[in-house]
């Protein structure tokens, strides 16, 4: 347990959990280490709770784009090397995902870097399982977006023929990316989630649960 110990002009012991899991105990300036390990035993469990709920509810981890740090690619972790270049670009290399910059500092173009490498990735992984699985519905497609989506993986307009895929999911196992574009392209067939749109997916996809559970894991 991660305890700062704070002694002060308080007149009684007290306790806080901060969102990152640390505990801070403010104390009187007189109160002796057995007056604190006693009030630590005795909230102990309530210590327990704050911290597996900010645990729980803590938001992910922000990007600090640095060396070391960690990215996924296609189901697996690839560690961050930071490269000091004349010429940018990032590449995938020798077990690290390489980022080229002029300033090696410069988070902002750090960031935009690697974002246009992770689009220009997702467009052909996408594509790919598109032309898998276009045979197979037979509906004519007539857009597809690669956007930032909060709450999900794909979407679909069976009306007007639009799909909608989540730039992270180039992060995932490509069986997970087939799984989603697969499920997005059934709506051109069955627009709703009916008994007969998951008919369609056990018949040609019958793994698709499997796939489902592993992207969300």
């Amino acid at each position: 347990m991660n305890v700062h110990i704070i002694k002060k002009d308080v007149k009684h012991i007290n306790l806080k959990v901060k969102p990152s899991g640390e505990v801070i105990l403010t104390a009187p300036t007189d109160s002796n280490e057995r007056d604190i390990e006693y009030v630590l035993k005795k909230r102990a469990d309530w210590i327990d709770k704050k911290i597996a709920f900010f645990d729980a509810h803590r938001e992910v981890h922000v990007k600090e784009y640095v060396s070391g740090e960690n990215f996924r690619y296609l189901g697996r972790n690839y560690r961050l090397k930071v490269i000091e270049s004349k010429e940018e670009g990032v590449k995938l290399q020798k077990g690290y995902l390489q980022v080229f910059v002029k300033n090696t500092s410069n988070y902002e173009k750090k960031q935009r870097l690697i974002k246009a490498w992770y689009t220009q990735k997702a467009k052909i992984h996408f594509q790919k399982a598109i032309e898998k699985y276009k045979p197979i519905v037979k509906q004519e497609i007539e857009t597809v977006r690669i956007r930032e989506m909060k709450t999900r993986w794909g979407s679909c307009n069976p009306s007007k023929g639009y799909i909608n895929l989540n730039l992270k999911l180039i992060e995932k196992p490509t069986e997970c990316i087939e799984y989603v574009v697969f499920h997005e392209l059934a709506h051109l067939v069955y627009a709703d989630h009916s008994a007969k749109f998951y008919n369609y997916l056990n018949l040609f996809m019958p793994d698709w649960g499997k796939r489902k559970n592993r992207l969300e894991r």
